[in-house]
This record gives C-alpha cells, sequence and structure tokens, in this order.
C-alpha cells in the first residue's frame, strides 16, 4: 500500500469511527447509563397477563409495557388517576394526568401545568401507534440524585433491599400488581483493577518501543477487535417499543464488525513485515475501541452493567476497549516512525543512492 493510500485509509475509517460514535452510547436498552450499583427487577406479575409484556429497564430508571393483545392494559398515576392506555389501537396518555409531566424526568424534576389535575376530566392524546410504551416510574428507582439510602450510607460494604414497590395495572378490567424490587451493590474494588488497566494501556506502547518487529503490536490488535466483537454481540436490545427496533441492533453491532476487520487487516500487515501500515491501522482501530468503548466506561466502577453475559466478562472488554484503545493510538503513533518501512529491492535501494548521492540525482554512485 502506498503511503498516500494509507493516509487515506486512516482519514475514511477515522471519518467513520466519528458517524459511527452514537451507535453504542443508544444500543442500551434506555440508552441511557451502562452501568449502576443499583439494580431494579420484577418479581412477580399478579395475576398473570397472558400476551403482556412488563419488565424494567436501565437498572429500574425506567419501566416498559407492550401489550400486542386486542385487550387494554391502563396505568394509573400516583394519585390513582387515569394515565395510560396501551392497546392494539397504541398509547394513549391522559394530558390532565400529573403523572403525564412528572413521568418525563428521571428525578421528576418539573413545574407542572395548571390543567395537570388528578380529578380533571382525562383528556386522551395518542403518543405512539405501536403497542407499548416506556416511561420513568418513579416507583422502582432511587429518587435522591447524589444521596445514598441511609442504609446504603451506613454499611456500604455489602448489598441492601432499598425497596420492594408495587406498580399497578388494569387488565380488561382485572386489577393486576406488578411486584418488584430495587438493590444495592457495592462496587468491585479500584485496587483490584485499576492495575490491570494500567498493563492494558501500556502493552502496545511497549510492543512498538521493544519489540524487534511489528508482530507483537498487530497481536494486540486482534485482542482488540476481539473484544469489540464480543462487546457488540452481548449489547442488550434495545426497548421492545422503540421504532426501528433492527436498525438499532445493526447499529450496535456494525462498529464491533468494523473494529475487528481493521484488527485483522492490522495483523496480515504486521506478518508480513509491513510495520508501518500495521502503525497505521494501529491508530485507526484505537480510535474505532475508544468509540466504542467511552460511551460504557461506567461498567469499569460499577456493580452492575447492562450486558447478555457475565459481568466480569463485559468489564473486561469495555477495559479492552477503553485502555487497550488509548494504547493503540499511542503505540501506533511510535510505531509510525519505528517500524517505518524501507526499500526491500535492490533497485529502489540503488535508485535511492543514486538520488542521495553527492554527485546530485543524476549521477551514478560510486563502488566502494
Amino acid at each position: 500500500m502506498s503511503r498516500a493510500a494509507a493516509r487515506l485509509l486512516v482519514v475514511v475509517l477515522g471519518a467513520l469511527a466519528g458517524l459511527l460514535l452514537a451507535g453504542p452510547a443508544q444500543a442500551h436498552v434506555g440508552g441511557g447509563a451502562a452501568g449502576s450499583d443499583f439494580d431494579a427487577r420484577v418479581l412477580a406479575v399478579d395475576p398473570a397477563l397472558r400476551g403482556v409484556a412488563v419488565r424494567v429497564l436501565s437498572f429500574g430508571d425506567e419501566f416498559e409495557v407492550v401489550n400486542p393483545t386486542a385487550t387494554e392494559v391502563e396505568v394509573p398515576g400516583y394519585s390513582d388517576e387515569p394515565y395510560l392506555r396501551i392497546g392494539p389501537d397504541g398509547v394513549w396518555r391522559n394530558a390532565n394526568s400529573p403523572a403525564t409531566y412528572i413521568n418525563l424526568d428521571r428525578f421528576g424534576r418539573t413545574t407542572l401545568p395548571p390543567h395537570a389535575d388528578p380529578d380533571a376530566e382525562p383528556d386522551w392524546v395518542r403518543v405512539s401507534t405501536e403497542p407499548g410504551y416506556v416511561w420513568h416510574d418513579h416507583r422502582t428507582h432511587w429518587m435522591s440524585e447524589g444521596v445514598l439510602p441511609p442504609a446504603v450510607a451506613a454499611d456500604p460494604t455489602r448489598e441492601h433491599l432499598v425497596s420492594a414497590w408495587v406498580v399497578p395495572l388494569a387488565h380488561g378490567g382485572t386489577e393486576v400488581q406488578v411486584r418488584g424490587e430495587l438493590t444495592w451493590r457495592p462496587p468491585p474494588p479500584a485496587w483490584g483493577v485499576w492495575p490491570v488497566y494500567v498493563v492494558l494501556a501500556l502493552a502496545p506502547v511497549a510492543a512498538s518501543l521493544v519489540a524487534s518487529g511489528p508482530r507483537l503490536l498487530g497481536a494486540l490488535l486482534l485482542v482488540g477487535g476481539g473484544a469489540a466483537v464480543y462487546h457488540a454481540a452481548t449489547t442488550p436490545e434495545p426497548a421492545a417499543s422503540v421504532s426501528l427496533h433492527a436498525a438499532a441492533l445493526v447499529s450496535a453491532l456494525l462498529p464491533g464488525l468494523v473494529a475487528l476487520a481493521v484488527a485483522v487487516a492490522g495483523l496480515v500487515a504486521a506478518v508480513r513485515g509491513r510495520g508501518g501500515l500495521t502503525a497505521l491501522l494501529g491508530v485507526v482501530l484505537g480510535w474505532l475501541l475508544l468509540v466504542q468503548g467511552l460511551p460504557d466506561v461506567d461498567v469499569l466502577w460499577t456493580a452492575n452493567v447492562l450486558a447478555e453475559g457475565p459481568v466480569l466478562l463485559t468489564r473486561a472488554a469495555v477495559a479492552v476497549l477503553v485502555a487497550l484503545g488509548a494504547g493503540c493510538v499511542v503505540g501506533g503513533l511510535v510505531a509510525t516512525r519505528r517500524f517505518r518501512e524501507r526499500p526491500d529491492r535492490p533497485a529502489d535501494e540503488f535508485l535511492l543512492r543514486r538520488w542521495d548521492s553527492p554527485a546530485g540525482p543524476g549521477a551514478t554512485p560510486s563502488r566502494r
């Protein structure tokens, strides 16, 4: 590959990385934080609702009901006023319900309009044509921003049950209770994991400074590409009520596949002794890894993560994306000078000697 083509490759892939920046950040359920010390789960739906899916998302920050059945699910507000109707003709929300405005913000920080009155006649407004809806239900998560629950503050070294919650529903005139719990778990100790992150960050730099060739750097690129694919494959699906559901899944998988392709190309270049190209692809891959890892960096210091797999593997994958990604950028820049490709054909060497001859570009070098 010529130097101009290599530079063009870096520019194109760098621009692609920028375009993919929003993909991983929005692919998680709810599009919010990827890690938290809080977690909420549904324990029971009583009585059971056949065909209706109910779940909490984003560690309890959001509540989802999907009702493809022919019977509407009704959701009351906090004063037992009509709030939502979810059914085959979409979602209808009562504009006069205080819950309509309180639930728009994660912590309920909103000013109610004058017409928001639980005793007012419902004013139904259609907010979706899909039979599912997601909202901030403040019964399922901790409401005090920046303040730990009293039991947690008293002993943050062990797991705590923060609250047992109930969200009422009605399905075809039948009263339903969705019962669950909100828990808190201590985060992983920093002293046990941060040294690993430092090693990951320094590994590509050391490979570029110490190794005699680019093969070790190429092997590290493959590690980064593998972590990117695993991270993309274990990203949870977005809420079922999200429009363009398939597009959201593709946007989550595409960055990992691009990163893997760049990593494989870097390894092939390293095996063939193309140190300069390996270094350039290392810079590109490092940027791609950072693009995917930084939106989820909070999983490194939180107890719970959003992932379809073991917490430890998810945390390890993000550590590789962030720490090894930063190291690949720096190490790749170092390697572009250290592994600068030199002519390997006698004809090329002869032409260079001729150009650098003291007698001028047109002179024939003397034989010694």
